[in-house]
């Protein structure tokens, strides 16, 4: 492969449009930060592949069905009997920034563990892509330390995804601690504007790249 992602695969509920009685209508749309990256990667001619848990259930099966519709390899991704698919209903405001608010206590995709993680398929792949929503949990965050060591081991780069939703952590210094940490494992960092001033500190945007660069060396970003 050339591109193995771990993480989150969900239901985005977005707003589209009113129905006669005047109440928001919401379309079920494939979402998951890990897997926009592949599914485009994989339109552009790539070969891609997920790790993650969904639901058992109606969702869980749309969601493997998309991925599998638009070319991604989904033999790492597995359905939880107990939990259900995670969900996100999507608000967008006029400027086109998002609000979101989520079913997700628990989401099957908090329940992927580390035995569940198939190393031997990120060992053959030339990137490991991974966020920080697969270490909002315990079990997940240790999948994807399984996953982030797995790629290092066989030479493979790291890319990385800071995705910062805070209703899904516990704390902030939390999140931040689980940035800072996918800052030292990475080999590629995409990141926005809002995450660069929370990690960093600077609302000057050139000042906040120079200091993840020199604090971690990370040589694309």
């Amino acid at each position: 492969m050339d591109v193995v992602a771990l993480g989150e695969l969900l239901i985005d509920f977005t707003e589209n449009g009113v129905s006669g009685q005047g109440n928001p209508l919401f379309e079920a749309n494939p979402g998951g930060a890990p897997c926009n990256v592949l599914a485009m990667l994989s339109r552009l001619g790539h070969r891609t592949a997920f790790i993650g848990k969904v639901g058992n259930d109606f969702f869980g099966k749309q969601l493997e069905d998309a991925i599998t519709e638009v070319g991604i390899d989904a033999a790492g991704l597995l359905k939880d009997d107990k939990v259900h698919t995670t969900l996100a209903l999507v608000h967008t405001y006029p400027d086109g920034d998002r609000d979101f608010s989520f079913y997700r206590n628990p989401g099957a995709d908090m329940m992927l563990t580390a035995d569940d993680v198939p190393t031997d398929r990120i060992a053959a792949s030339r990137i490991f892509h991974f966020g920080t929503l697969s270490m909002t949990s315990d079990c997940a965050a240790e999948a994807t330390a399984r996953g982030i060591a797995a790629a290092k081991a066989a030479g493979c780069l790291c890319s990385f995804d800071p995705n910062l939703r805070p209703p899904l952590w516990d704390s902030m210094e939390r999140a931040r601690e689980k940035m800072h940490y996918g800052f030292d494992q990475c080999d590629i960092l995409k990141i926005a504007d809002n995450e660069l001033q929370f990690a960093t500190g600077e609302t000057d945007f050139d000042a906040g790249v120079r200091r993840l660069q020199k604090q971690y060396g990370i040589p694309l970003i």
